[in-house]
C-alpha cells in the first residue's frame, strides 16, 4: 500500500468510529483517490478544529514555499493560472503581430517587463520627467500640481479620487474624494502601541530612507527626510478614520459643492480649479471623510515645502519600485514583502510580471475598472480554460442559490411580511456575471510599447484613470468588470446590484471541471456565490436598495432585529485569538463573517436539492454533507507566515481563513450532525448561542 492507500484506510476507519450519517459506497467521481479523504489529519476530532482536521494532513506535507507569505488552495490555482497565462504571454512575443492589436500589445508588454537588463540600465530615467516636476516646486501650490498631476498614474497622495456610481443615486456617475496618501497598509499601523507594530514602524522610516538614499541623497539627509515624511504620514493617519468607521455607507457619504469643500474644509485647495484641470465640472463632490480633509488642510500649511517633495518623491518611486531597476525592486521586497509578510525570497521575474498585468485599484464599495494589459491577456486565458460547458454549468449553480435565497426569506419567523417582499424583489433585481464580460472591452486607446517596463505599467495606469474620468456625465456602464477573468477572487456591487464571478475562481486544483462533483462544486464555489451574493443583505448591504441606492427601506422592528441577530455573529468572532494579544475585530469583520455564514447555509440547501445528496452515496468512507463540509474547509485551506497574519488581522475587513472555516460551521446543525460534534468539544456552541440571521 502506498502512503494515500494508508491514510484512506485509516480515514475509513476513524469514520466509522464517531456516529457519522449512512450510505452506500460509491464509486469515486473522478476515478482517483478522494483529495478530500488524503488531506485529512485523523489525530484531530472535527469537533475541536474541523480546519486542521480537514486540511491538517496536506498542510503538513506542504510547508510555506520561501518565494510566499502563505501556501493552500488558492496558491495552488494561482500556479495553474500561472503557467497558462505564461504560455499566452510567451506565444504573443513571438508573434508577427500587426501594430496596436492586442496580441502586439501583450507581446511588448511582456518582452519589456522580462528585459531585466533594460531594466538596470534605465535605471530612474522612466520617472524622469516626474521627479523633474517634483523637483521644480517652490511653494505649497505647486506642491498641490504635483500630487494631483501624480493621481493620474493611481500614486494616491495626500487622498483617493474616486469617479463612479453615486450612492444614493446609482443611475449618475459622481466624484467622491476619500482619505488616503499613507504608506503602511492602514491607519493602525501608526497609532497602535505594542511593540511589533513599533517595529514596523521604524523599519518603514529606514525603508523611507533607503529610498531616499537610492534617489541621490546622502545617509544623514535621507534619514532625517524620512522621519520628517513618517510625521508628515502619522498626522494623516491619526486624522484617518478607523477601518470599522469607514465602512458604513451613510456616515461616508457627504454631499456638498467643491467650493463649499474648500470654503470648510480646505481652503489651501481650490476644488473647482484642481476638478477642472481634470475636465471635471460636477455640481456637487462627495466627501467620505470631511474632517479628513479639514486636517489634510492644517497639515499641509504646517509642514515645510522640502518634507512635501520628499513625500512625492517616495511616494512616486514606491509605486513604481517594481518595475525599475533592481536595486528599488530589492529595497521594496525588503519591506513591503518580506517585513510585512514574511516572505524570504521574490518569486520568479516571470511571474511578478503577470501580477503585474493584474493589478486592482480598489476601494471597498466602488468598481472601477480591471487592469486594461490583464484584460487583453484573460481573453486568451478565457478561450483556454473556461469552455461555455463550464459557463453554464455555473451560471445555473448562481440560479439554484439564489431559489435556496429565495425559499429562506420566505420561511423566516422574524422579518416582517412588509420588508420580505422588499428583500424578495432586491433579489428578483440582482444580476450576476459569470467568467467574463460580455461584450469584451475596447482597449485600442492603450498605448504599450517596448521602451520599459515602467513606461507601460504607467501607461496602464494613466488608461485607468482617463477611463475613470471619461465616465462622468455618461450613462452608468453596468457591464463593466472590477477584475480580470483571471483573478482569484469574485465581488458584489452595491451599486449595480449585480455579482461578478471571474474565470479562475471556479478552478478546483489538479482537477478538470468534469472531475468535480456537486458536493465539491457546491461547497468550493457554491459558498463563493453565496458569500457575494449576501453582501446584498449583510449589515451594510441591506442599506441599499434594489436599485443599489442608499435607503432606509427597513421596517424598524426588522431593522433592530436584524442587529441583534448578527452582533452574536460579532460577539463569537471578538472572542477568536489567531495570534496572541491580536484578535479578530468582529464589528470590522462582519459584513465578510455574516456572508460567510449565510452563503454556506444557501449552499447547502442548494446542494440538499441535488441528486447526488439525495442518493447519499459514500466516496472513500465519505458521505455527500461529510464531502460537502470538508470541500468547504478546503477551500480556505491555507497556512500563513506569522507577519502576513498579523498585516491582515489590523488592516482587512475579512477574518484569517482557518476562522472563516470554524466560525460559519460552529453555527450549522448539519455539520453538528455530520461529525457528531458534542458539548465539550471546542467548536460546540450552546444552541440558543448559534447565529442564525438568513
Amino acid at each position: 500500500m502506498n502512503g494515500l492507500q494508508v491514510l484512506t484506510a485509516a480515514v475509513i476507519g476513524m469514520l466509522f468510529a464517531v456516529a457519522v450519517r449512512g450510505g452506500t459506497e460509491a464509486s469515486r467521481p473522478t476515478g482517483k483517490p478522494d483529495f478530500l479523504a488524503a488531506n485529512l489529519d485523523i489525530s484531530v476530532n472535527p469537533g475541536d478544529d474541523f480546519f486542521e482536521y480537514a486540511n491538517g494532513g496536506w498542510l503538513k506535507r506542504n510547508p510555506i514555499p520561501a518565494t510566499e507569505s502563505g501556501w493552500g488552495t488558492a496558491y495552488l490555482v494561482q500556479e495553474q493560472v500561472y503557467h497558462t497565462l505564461r504560455a499566452v504571454n510567451s506565444r504573443a512575443a513571438t508573434m508577427s503581430a500587426p501594430e496596436g492589436s492586442d496580441d502586439r500589445k501583450i507581446g511588448d508588454f511582456w518582452a519589456t517587463a522580462m528585459d531585466v537588463g533594460k531594466a538596470r540600465r534605465l535605471g530612474l530615467r522612466p520617472l524622469k520627467r516626474e521627479l523633474a516636476r517634483i523637483d521644480s516646486v517652490k511653494n505649497l501650490q505647486q506642491v498641490l500640481d504635483a500630487g494631483f498631476a501624480l493621481q493620474s498614474l493611481e500614486v494616491s497622495v495626500f487622498f483617493r479620487l474616486l469617479v463612479d456610481q453615486d450612492k444614493r443615486n446609482s443611475t449618475v456617475i459622481a466624484v467622491h474624494v476619500n482619505q488616503g496618501g499613507l504608506g503602511l497598509p492602514d491607519r493602525d499601523f501608526y497609532v497602535k502601541a505594542d511593540k511589533s507594530t513599533a517595529h514596523i514602524r521604524d523599519e518603514y522610516v529606514h525603508h523611507i530612507a533607503h529610498v531616499l538614499r537610492l534617489l541621490g541623497q546622502s545617509e544623514s539627509t535621507a534619514q532625517a527626510a524620512a522621519r520628517r515624511i513618517m510625521a508628515f504620514e502619522s498626522a494623516l493617519a491619526r486624522a484617518s478614520r478607523t477601518l470599522g468607521n469607514t465602512r458604513d455607507p451613510m456616515t461616508n457619504y457627504n454631499r456638498m459643492t467643491p467650493a463649499e469643500l474648500t470654503r470648510d474644509y480646505t481652503p489651501t485647495i481650490g476644488w473647482v480649479d484642481r476638478l477642472a484641470t481634470w475636465n471635471l465640472h460636477p455640481d456637487y463632490i462627495v466627501v467620505r471623510q470631511p474632517e479628513y480633509f479639514a486636517a489634510l488642510d492644517r497639515v499641509l500649511v504646517q509642514t515645510s515645502v522640502s518634507v512635501l517633495k520628499d513625500y512625492l518623491r517616495f511616494h512616486l518611486v514606491s509605486a513604481y519600485a517594481p518595475y525599475l531597476s533592481p536595486s528599488f525592486g530589492r529595497a521594496n521586497f525588503h519591506f513591503f514583502n518580506r517585513l510585512l509578510a514574511g516572505q524570504q525570497e521574490p518569486e520568479p521575474r516571470w511571474k511578478r510580471v503577470l501580477d503585474s498585468e493584474n493589478t486592482l485599484s480598489y476601494i471597498p464599495g466602488f468598481v472601477g475598472a480591471a487592469s486594461p494589459i490583464g484584460m487583453l491577456v484573460g481573453r486568451s486565458f478565457v478561450s483556454e480554460r473556461f469552455p461555455e460547458s463550464t459557463k453554464q454549468r455555473y451560471t445555473r449553480l448562481v440560479e439554484a442559490i439564489e431559489t435556496a435565497f429565495r425559499e429562506r426569506i420566505k420561511q423566516l419567523d422574524w422579518l416582517s411580511e412588509a420588508t420580505k417582499a422588499k428583500v424578495l424583489a432586491k433579489l428578483a433585481a440582482m444580476g450576476s456575471m459569470v467568467g467574463y464580460p460580455d461584450p469584451w472591452p475596447d482597449y485600442s486607446a492603450l498605448i504599450i510599447g517596448r521602451s520599459s517596463y515602467c513606461e507601460n505599467m504607467m501607461n496602464v495606469a494613466r488608461w485607468r484613470f482617463e477611463h475613470m474620468l471619461g465616465s462622468f456625465g455618461k450613462p452608468v456602464n453596468r457591464t463593466q468588470w472590477r477584475m480580470t477573468p483571471q483573478t482569484i477572487d469574485a465581488y458584489y456591487s452595491v451599486s449595480n446590484n449585480e455579482i461578478a464571478y471571474p474565470a479562475a475562481e471556479f478552478i478546483v486544483p489538479g482537477l478538470t471541471d468534469s472531475e468535480v462533483d456537486d458536493a465539491v462544486a457546491y461547497a468550493y464555489v457554491g459558498v463563493g456565490i453565496g458569500h457575494e451574493l449576501m453582501h446584498g443583505f449583510d449589515d451594510q448591504g441591506r442599506k441599499y436598495d434594489a436599485r443599489g441606492n442608499i435607503g432606509d427601506w427597513w421596517a424598524v422592528d426588522d431593522a433592530a432585529e436584524f442587529e441583534k441577530r448578527s452582533g452574536v455573529l460579532v460577539k463569537q468572532f471578538d472572542a477568536y485569538e489567531p495570534l496572541a494579544g491580536l484578535r479578530i475585530n468582529g464589528r470590522n469583520s462582519l459584513s465578510e463573517n455574516i456572508a460567510d455564514y449565510s452563503g454556506l447555509v444557501l449552499a447547502l440547501d442548494a446542494f440538499k436539492q441535488t441528486d447526488e445528496y439525495r442518493e447519499d452515496r459514500k466516496v472513500d468512507g465519505l458521505t455527500p454533507i461529510q464531502r460537502f463540509f470538508l470541500a468547504y474547509a478546503y477551500s480556505w485551506m491555507t497556512q500563513e507566515r506569522e507577519e502576513q497574519l498579523r498585516r491582515d488581522l489590523l488592516s482587512e475587513t475579512h477574518s484569517p481563513p482557518k476562522w472563516r472555516v470554524i466560525g460559519p460551521l460552529s453555527n450549522i446543525t448539519d455539520f453538528y450532525q455530520a461529525f457528531d460534534v458534542q458539548p465539550g468539544q471546542a467548536m460546540w456552541r450552546p444552541p440558543e448561542n448559534r447565529v442564525s440571521i438568513w
